[in-house]
């Protein structure tokens, strides 16, 4: 069964830590991003999101990321846990981030 609880790391060298799931699948955590476009330092980064609890242990997520200390924009994430043969816990996620624009007509290039 998938635990979200604890480090997570990606293929491009950034983290997370969820610090605890309570029984309604809600957590926190902190996203320690290694890619940035930002002209600031990277700082760790709160992070908040809901696990749907089911009894196959695979479940799906979500999780939004602030990066307010470096950068004036959000990212969300979405993704699904998989249990693979031999205990092995795996994240899936897609990610959309929100970058701050001027006005509405430069809307179309704030999300990725």
């Amino acid at each position: 069964q998938c635990d979200l609880t604890g480090q997570w790391k990606n293929d491009l060298g950034s983290w997370m830590e969820v610090f605890a799931v309570d029984r309604q699948g809600n957590f926190s955590g902190e996203y320690h991003t290694a890619v940035s476009s930002a002209q600031k330092p990277i700082q760790p980064s709160p992070l908040i999101g809901s696990q749907h609890l089911d009894e196959d242990g695979q479940c799906t997520f979500g999780f939004t990321v602030n990066w307010e200390k470096f950068s004036d924009s959000t990212a969300v994430f979405v993704g699904q846990c998989f249990a693979e043969d031999g205990g092995k816990e795996v994240l899936q996620t897609s990610w959309l981030l929100r970058e701050k624009v001027d006005s509405p007509h430069s809307d179309w290039k704030a999300t990725r």
